[in-house]
């Protein structure tokens, strides 16, 4: 009789296949994104002050991981369109912050849930196992994100 290896897999194998299911699966969702009339790097940089709050520009910056001046036009353009303005740091007033809008959080949050739609669309034919996988798989990325 033949036994089949249990093993676990390597790290390195594991995280592999992650980042490859990860962003296979953002694109597919990123589709629902054109709706939102903005591009990926707006939409991203938009998404950073709905869920992270009001930033100074080279916060925004880094986490956008850009430059300086390529922010300020994003911010620029966003701003144009009524989802982010500028205000200052109630803490120090020679200090400014960008913050999302209500009409930039709103447009956000309709984005993301035209996502999470989709995303139950795709699970529908998932096994009940299968969903309690994914969620257990959720809550430990949740937690990788350190």
């Amino acid at each position: 009789m033949e036994t089949v290896s249990r093993q676990a897999p390597s790290a390195r194998a594991v995280a592999d296949r992650l980042h490859s299911a990860a962003i296979h699966l953002l694109r597919r969702l990123r589709v629902e994104d054109k709706a939102m009339g903005l591009s990926a790097p707006r939409a991203s940089a938009l998404s950073v002050l709905v869920f992270r709050g009001p930033v100074t520009m080279s916060a925004l910056a880094e986490a956008e991981q850009v430059r300086r001046p390529t922010i300020t036009r994003l911010v620029d353009s966003l701003e144009r369109r009524g989802l982010v303005r500028r205000v200052n740091d109630p803490a120090d007033g020679r200090i400014q912050l960008v913050e999302a809008t209500a009409a930039g959080k709103r447009l956000l949050q309709k984005g993301r849930a035209r996502r999470v739609e989709r995303l139950v669309k795709a699970m529908a034919h998932l096994s009940l196992e299968d969903r309690r996988i994914l969620g257990r798989a959720a809550e430990i990325m949740e937690r990788l994100r350190g």
